[in-house]
């Protein structure tokens, strides 16, 4: 199978408002777990503790490099899902090609709440969430040509047709 896309990291300067410099050094790069797995890991970059109905958001320090006609859906790890009834507060992530080259440098950030009646904690370097490639299609009538000058929600707020 052709590779084509690439995680890394974002840089320190765009990190540290989130994290330390010790946080950087150990973030971990996305991992498949098996070569048939669809989804790729995302490890995290430190202790996360979620009691019952509390929401964090996870500063995951990566970005993605991926073609145009790609994007990468954030989804919660099935097994915390099923067990801690773990919810991407957004449902499901979608981090568009573009999205590495906006003045965030493409930071990704996962914002999640603990529907359980139970605390989860998750240790440093855990896989919480996975990120899966979609290759998408586009209409026969697209003709859009805005570019993406913004970070996170920047596609509507730059959009006055939305």
């Amino acid at each position: 199978m052709r590779k084509q896309a690439k995680f890394e990291k974002v840089s320190l300067e765009q990190f540290l408002p989130y994290g330390g410099e010790k946080i950087y050094e150990d973030i971990k790069i996305p991992k498949r777990a098996t070569k048939c797995s669809a989804g790729y890991d995302l490890f995290a970059p430190e202790p996360i503790t979620l009691k019952p109905r509390e929401t964090v958001t996870v500063a995951t320090g990566l970005r993605v490099l991926m073609p145009d006609d790609w994007c990468l859906l954030i989804l919660p790890r099935s097994g915390l899902g099923f067990k801690y009834k773990l919810r991407l507060n957004n449902t499901v992530g979608v981090i568009d090609a573009d999205y590495s080259n906006s003045e965030n440098e493409g930071h990704i950030f996962v914002r999640m709440t603990n529907e359980s009646d139970k605390t989860l904690e998750i240790t440093k370097g855990t896989a919480f969430a996975q990120g899966i490639f979609v290759k998408y299609l586009l209409t026969e009538d697209d003709d859009v040509t805005n570019e993406r000058n913004g970070g996170l929600g920047s596609t509507s707020r730059d959009n006055p047709q939305k």
